[in-house]
């Protein structure tokens, strides 16, 4: 029988019942980590497989490809049972991916390794579909895009010990051989040095998954809130059109996939933007490459901390407003992006993550604010538009790849894709003041 609490957890001022709120917001960690560390691993398996860079991105095929499968059949899953039970399932099909890397190793073939990812992410988007609407649920609707914001400020913490994981324990530990001379090796030649690399690269995944089965068994032994958990009936066709025929959250959707549209294109192709800058100033091209991972770290950095200082400026000020605000930051700094060809681009590049902080989760609460029990197919609808970060950087780097465009390095123009998508960040925070939606 699940042990559940029928007490609000946030308000009460007790400990014991800030616990559960910890223990859903080390969830927000765990999946950013799982996010990040799993981004360089394109590179990483197509040089081990000797592959090209397309088999390579299968990668994020399978890792989009699981959140977008299971995002409303997660929510029909909590509907009809709870957001705790969502939240177990979620980790539990998140450590089974992470461990089955092991069995993947032992195969020695690359497709073993996508059925893993896809395995993984479908338990982060039950995560994703259950832990954000449960938070918006633990107190007050007038403090929830607050209480949001705090727990997804933990989010980037965890990607940044991805970045971190992978960078130091992945990449530097492989075998320095480059793609090139992996090419030239005999067959058996080659199946040592992937054996031995595909050890390295699942450490760190086995590692994880005993860490999230950890989690899974602190949350089970723990009491949680049941918030809005009124009705368990499955109408998934009249809910997904009462939900839709509210402005604001059929508006929100759409908002949240051209945002993590803009934010994936942000941080993937500030390596491309170094990469033409730092060659531009005569720096060689692996040397470019690395110090534009710096700065991409810098900005992931720039990016977690500002997410604390707009939690706690969202005490004083309209989400709404301050929404509208940094998504008409986030315009200026692209246009400087655009036409800034030098230092001063990439300067502004770092400063819009400083922008897209509160961007997420503020748009995720004013689109689920008062739908009650239905935020649970609410929430779904917000996690399927993260398939905007696999559908517009494509585009971006059909851009980047012409070279040059009216007279401009395409790198720069390609930009004008964030841009747009900030516009509509922007429109849709002015709507919400405008109407208040919060």
């Amino acid at each position: 029988m699940e042990n559940i609490d029928k007490k609000p957890v946030i308000g009460d001022g007790s400990w014991k019942a800030i616990i559960p709120f910890i223990l859903i917001t080390s969830c927000f960690a765990l999946w950013g980590f799982a996010n990040d560390i799993t981004n360089p691993m394109v590179k990483a398996f197509s040089k081990i497989f000797r592959m090209s860079v397309t088999e390579g991105t299968l990668v994020q095929v399978a890792f989009y490809g699981g959140y977008f499968a299971m995002a409303f059949p997660a929510a029909i899953f909590i509907r009809k049972y709870s957001y705790k039970a969502g939240v177990m399932l979620g980790l539990g099909l998140y450590a089974v991916g992470a461990l089955l890397f092991f069995p993947a190793k032992l195969t020695g073939d690359y497709f073993p390794f996508l059925m893993a990812y896809f395995i993984m992410t479908c338990g982060l988007s039950f995560l994703e579909t259950s832990c954000n609407p449960y938070i918006l649920s633990m107190g007050s609707e007038e403090t929830a895009t607050r209480r949001l914001n705090l727990a997804q400020a933990f989010n980037p913490i965890g990607s940044l010990l991805g970045m971190y994981v992978a960078m130091n324990f992945i990449q530097n530990r492989l075998h320095p051989m480059d793609s090139v001379q992996r090419a030239a090796l005999s067959d058996e030649e080659f199946e040592v040095i992937r054996d031995a690399d595909l050890s390295t690269l699942i450490g760190p995944y086995l590692f994880i998954g005993i860490v999230i089965l950890a989690v899974l068994i602190l949350i089970r032994l723990t009491k949680m809130p049941k918030n809005n958990d009124q009705s368990h009936n499955i109408d998934f066709v009249k809910t997904l059109k009462r939900i839709f025929s509210i402005p604001r959250y059929r508006e929100g959707v759409l908002t949240q996939f051209f945002y993590v549209g803009a934010q994936i294109m942000c941080w993937t192709f500030i390596i491309q933007y170094g990469t033409h800058l730092f060659t531009g100033m005569g720096m060689g091209e692996q040397q470019a490459e690395v110090l534009s991972q710096k700065y991409n770290i810098i900005a992931m950095a720039l990016f977690c901390a500002s997410r604390f200082i707009c939690t706690f400026l969202l005490r004083y000020i309209n989400s709404g407003m301050l929404l509208r605000t940094l998504a008409i930051c986030a315009c200026l700094l692209t246009v400087g992006v655009i036409f800034f060809q030098n230092i001063w681009g990439m300067y502004c590049l770092i400063g819009v993550s400083a922008c897209m902080s509160l961007m997420f989760p503020t748009i995720y609460g004013i689109a689920l604010n008062e739908l009650g029990d239905d935020a649970k197919f609410g929430a779904a609808g917000l996690i399927m538009a993260i398939l905007g970060g696999s559908i517009l950087p494509p585009l971006q780097a059909t851009i980047i790849d012409q070279k040059v465009l009216l007279n401009m390095p395409a790198v720069n123009l390609s930009f004008v894709l964030p841009l747009i998508c900030y516009i509509v960040v922007c429109i849709y925070g002015h709507r919400a003041l405008k109407n208040k939606w919060v």
